[in-house]
């Protein structure tokens, strides 16, 4: 598995932690980061798995407007949590991530979904992140 595969898994898993405790992604990431340098049983968080833990962290506020705006008959609450998180990464990713090409974010989204979640849950990540990368040069970070 690629790297930044495993970072990106990663973090997904500190963002879903984080909401399934209600708890602040820095805090998860901390928690995660304590246990990698103290558990040689625990995964590595890399420098790019805290970048974008940390991203969606400092942008959450605008990244759930833009999934409540653009999610057509689902709202965050609705969302099945595993989708949720995996957007929440695809869309931190999508629009502030520029070095890793549009379609790469989506299809690693997509990857997520089926690994993690339900079976009608990659078409709907899919969709989604896909319009959002049509709108990309209109929305506003």
């Amino acid at each position: 598995m690629a790297a930044r595969n495993k970072a990106r898994k990663r973090a997904f898993q500190i963002l879903f932690e984080a909401d399934q405790r209600d708890a602040e992604v820095q805090t998860v990431l901390a928690d995660w980061l304590r246990l990698a340098r103290t558990d040689p049983r625990q995964p590595p968080v890399t420098e790019y798995t805290m970048q974008l833990a940390e991203g969606y962290a400092g942008n959450a506020a605008r990244i759930d407007e833009l999934l409540s705006a653009y999610a057509v008959g689902w709202t965050l609450d609705r969302m099945p949590d595993v989708d949720r998180s995996i957007l929440r990464l695809g869309v931190y990713e999508l629009l502030w991530v520029d070095d890793v090409p549009d379609a790469v974010v989506i299809d690693e989204a997509v990857q997520l979904a089926k690994e993690f979640s339900t079976d009608e849950s990659p078409g709907f990540v899919n969709g989604l992140l896909g319009r959002l990368k049509e709108l990309k040069p209109g929305l506003s970070r």
